[in-house]
Order: C-alpha cells, then sequence, then structure tokens
C-alpha cells in the first residue's frame, strides 16, 4: 500500500465535506443536554482509531462482500444524492 500525499489531502477533503461538522453541531447539544458529559478526548480517539482501522483495512472488507472501490464510491454517492434530495424536498425516500 503506497501512502501518497495528494490521496491523504483528497480523503481528508472528502471526509470533511461529507461529515458536516457545521451541521452536526445541533445533534452533539442535543447529545450533551440527554447524556450530560460528552468525553470528547476518548471520541476523538476511537474516532481516530477507526479511521486508521479503515484506512488499512478497508478495501479488504470491501473485497469480503466482492465489492471494488468504485462501485462503492458510486453506491455511496447514490445515497447521498437521495439524502440530499430527501433535505430539498422534504419528503421521504429511503
Amino acid at each position: 500500500m503506497k501512502l501518497d500525499i495528494n490521496e491523504i489531502l483528497k480523503s481528508t477533503l472528502i471526509l470533511f465535506s461529507v461529515i458536516d461538522i457545521l451541521g452536526s453541531i445541533p445533534i452533539i447539544i442535543d447529545l450533551r443536554l440527554r447524556a450530560g458529559k460528552i468525553e470528547s478526548g476518548k471520541a476523538t480517539i476511537v474516532a481516530l482509531v477507526i479511521l486508521i482501522l479503515f484506512l488499512f483495512v478497508g478495501e479488504g472488507i470491501l473485497k469480503l462482500f466482492g465489492l471494488d472501490l468504485s462501485s462503492f464510491a458510486i453506491a455511496g454517492s447514490f445515497v447521498m444524492f437521495l439524502i440530499a434530495l430527501e433535505m430539498i424536498l422534504g419528503i421521504q425516500i429511503i
């Protein structure tokens, strides 16, 4: 596996746009009201471990299910498109 700085930057930008940090703020506030204190340090470490785990074994998991990376990307784009349609039109599709 060859790690290239361009690939890392592309992945980072894609994750940043998909995760929608600003859009998650209301969810985090609601979680804080319900659960009390959120340990952000532990959550960050767990997220980092999961991210690194999928960096190294993610493609193997896709091959286990008989998928390649391109097929997974296309399926993900369809799901994101349907979610966007739900948000824009205000209807339940999925």
